[in-house]
């Protein structure tokens, strides 16, 4: 059986012992039939945070599929997308980088700056790329998830539940199997500076491939 678990909101080993605490939620999905195995305020409103790049990665992966960019095209970077706050890569406005370059980004550094420029690559501005998410979001079956930006970075309308990013997180596992592979990026060289993964449950947690 393959198992995915999916926990949100501040939710970590410290925290453990305030499972079932208001602030936190948590869902376990088995991600080969989307059966709920746990749950707890799954469907309580928070913030996605960072989680809000699943989304950015799902368009992006969408478009690779439909032909509509390649790996290798390069998306250009505004004064807009390098004035993201850290974690960033520390794009420079009038640069570019490829495709596979900002999702190397997105998945082991959980970069601002990539991620603003992809949805501005994508979706001709931020505001307008985050409209598209919220659609595809709807369309997915999430329907309490809104989008406000492509990275995460705090904003007032951002809202989503940990059932939502499961599902999503689902689809991007069963939607794209040939790009899922990137979840499990250890490191990548960006201008000759190693960057590594920093999810450390890729490293201290067996079978963990995400």
């Amino acid at each position: 059986m393959l198992t995915a678990t999916f926990t949100f909101w501040g939710f970590a080993p410290a925290a453990h012992a305030q499972i079932g605490s208001a602030r936190y939620s948590s869902i376990v999905v088995d991600a080969s039939s989307g059966d709920v195995l746990e749950d707890v305020n799954a469907d309580q409103p928070r913030r996605p945070a960072s989680l809000t790049k699943m989304m950015t990665l799902y368009m992006t992966f969408e478009a690779l599929r439909d032909r509509r960019i390649t790996m290798d095209e390069t998306v250009p970077v505004t004064p807009h997308a390098a004035s993201m706050e850290p974690s960033k890569l520390g794009l420079v406005p009038g640069t570019r980088l490829t495709v596979e370059q900002a999702i190397l980004g997105l998945v082991t550094k959980s970069a601002n700056d990539a991620a603003s420029a992809l949805g501005e690559f994508l979706g001709g501005s931020e505001d307008r790329f985050a409209q598209m998410m919220t659609l595809r979001a709807r369309a997915l079956g999430m329907g309490h998830t809104t989008f406000e930006n492509a990275s995460g970075l705090p904003d007032p309308g951002q809202w989503t539940t940990a059932r939502d990013l499961a599902v999503l997180a689902r689809h991007l596992v069963t939607d794209f199997p040939g790009y899922y592979r990137y979840f499990s990026t250890p490191s990548f060289t960006w201008h000759r500076q190693v960057i590594f993964n920093h999810d450390n449950m890729l490293r201290t947690y067996p079978g963990a491939d995400g």
